[in-house]
């Protein structure tokens, strides 16, 4: 478990603390295990070392698991008697005061093949590895509520998930993966010089973005040994975006964010994928 000393106006996203305290209340009172993903339970653990979120959001992501349909929509009616209601997406509440959208992603035991079918114009939401990412979560202290969040590696197979299966609208999860390793040095400093000093090199040419892949990769593989179709679908978005330099999808969104070249932000793909293979079983 871990604490911190961090308030809801650090994370900086409007109308948290009062999202939060009906989200807890109602999954409290229904006892449903939930967790707080996304950009938010980003946002959350790099606060732990202080590092401010540069980004703001409306959207706000939760996982929760549950076994059926039913639950899920006694949830919503919960939900509903503190002012959300449902739009479009069946997975997607919005709060007109707050003027603040809340996803509920549901897994578990509700899965079929890690799919949710939510109605019969078989609107589909892929959940592959919210099951394995959330079985050992990191508990943080905000003020006086206890949120489960996934660790950063989790977080980077979650978001490579969701990004691959609606890349052409889903920019912000590469954008999320780009900042876990721009900080991942910095927030586990420790853990990295102890444990994988091994990837330093023996001149002073230390590159902290490409020893933070590295390390983001060998943490990461941990959830494809356990999970064939995980491991499939990673080494298969990597393999797609490291073959061929210059049509690179994630390369090209990273450059579009940093002064690199395209060589380089592969690189960066590529040392994870190395830390992948090394402790792949």
């Amino acid at each position: 478990m871990s604490t911190s000393g961090q308030t809801y106006k650090d994370l900086a996203i409007p109308y948290f603390k009062e999202v939060f305290e009906c989200i807890d209340a109602v999954m409290v009172k229904l006892e449903v295990p939930y967790y707080l993903i996304g950009a938010s339970a980003i946002a959350l653990e790099l606060l732990k070392k202080d590092i401010k979120p540069s980004r703001g959001t409306k959207d706000i992501d939760f996982a929760i698991m549950i076994s059926s349909l039913r639950k899920f929509e006694a949830i919503v009616a919960e939900l509903s008697t503190y002012g959300f209601h449902k739009v479009s997406a069946p997975w997607t509440l919005f709060h007109d005061k707050y003027n603040v959208v809340i996803d509920l992603l549901p897994f578990g035991e509700i899965e079929e093949e890690f799919t949710i079918n939510f109605d019969k114009r078989k609107i589909d939401l892929h959940v592959l590895g919210f099951a394995e990412v959330l079985k050992n979560p990191e508990s943080v202290f905000v003020e006086e509520k206890l949120v489960q969040i996934p660790p950063l590696p989790g977080m980077v197979i979650l978001k490579l998930i969701a990004w691959s299966d609606r890349p052409e609208e889903r920019d912000t999860d590469l954008h999320d993966i780009l900042k876990i390793i721009e900080h991942y040095f910095d927030v586990n400093f420790n853990e990295i010089v102890e444990h994988h000093h091994d990837i330093f090199p023996e001149d002073d040419d230390l590159d902290q973005l490409r020893i933070a892949a590295r390390v983001l990769g060998r943490k990461s593989s941990y959830y494809l040994n356990v999970s064939e179709a995980i491991k499939q679908r990673i080494l298969k978005v990597l393999d797609i975006n490291i073959g061929d330099v210059k049509s690179s999808a994630i390369a090209k969104q990273w450059v579009s964010e940093k002064s690199w070249d395209l060589a380089y932000a592969v690189q960066i793909l590529e040392d994870f994928r190395i830390g992948i293979m090394e402790n792949l079983e």
